[in-house]
């Protein structure tokens, strides 16, 4: 049965102790080639200067950026402490010159209209206070021909594929983090009808084992 919705946070993780578990944890990803880079460059984004939504400690982004040339990056996250964190390890990557990090909130960006070749965010929809108008922006921002990448967990995934995600989270801390972004993730009809009630034009949400997967063509 489907669990109902339960709203987990829209103001990203502050504290700055579960700031530096959060980061142990996608570090780990990382490693494990978890991070989803290659889904990225696989879609095409690949060039020009990308915005990220919600970054947390950055390894995402600094990932795609390592993978690309003459590609910049403006990460928006809602944490101080989570940017803090991601400009520290855009330092470790040697890759600080091509990024820039700025506090703010989705729902309300401070790009102007057509400011980017594409825009993605991984794992951060189901924090979005107003998914509506976060859509919105990300649309608003994005030039013309340039393609929005959302890819977070699903709440519908199957038992056997949760219990695997809670043996393998390291550190065993981020644990009850991981049930409540479970619980406050979208299904794909919920997402769809989401993106219905935004600018998006016409878009396409595939699913995995473990998340939703939305793509979208300005």
């Amino acid at each position: 049965m489907k669990r109902n919705r339960v709203m987990e946070t829209d103001q990203g993780i502050q504290e700055e102790l579960t700031v530096a578990d959060y980061d142990r944890m996608q570090r780990s990803m990382r490693d494990r080639g978890w991070i989803e880079t290659r889904a990225l460059l696989k879609r095409g984004i690949a060039h020009g200067h990308v915005l990220e939504v919600g970054p947390g400690p950055g390894y995402l982004g600094l990932e795609w950026l390592r993978l690309t040339e003459g590609t910049r990056l403006t990460g928006l996250e809602i944490s101080p402490a989570m940017r803090e964190m991601a400009q520290k390890n855009s330092r470790e990557y040697g890759l600080a010159d091509r990024v820039e990090y700025i506090l703010g909130n989705g729902s309300s960006m401070p790009f102007p209209d057509d400011n980017f070749d594409a825009v993605f965010t991984n794992g951060s929809l189901h924090e979005w206070a107003d998914p509506a108008s976060t859509f919105n922006e990300m649309w608003r921002a994005l030039k013309s021909g340039g393609s929005l990448f959302v890819s977070d967990l699903r709440r519908d995934m199957s038992v056997l594929v949760r219990w695997f995600l809670w043996i393998t989270v390291r550190p065993k801390s981020m644990r009850l983090g991981l049930n409540t972004s479970l619980n406050a993730a979208y299904t794909a009809k919920e997402l769809q009808d989401l993106t219905r009630g935004s600018r998006i034009g016409n878009s396409e949400v595939t699913t995995n084992p473990f998340g939703l997967v939305l793509m979208a063509r300005k």
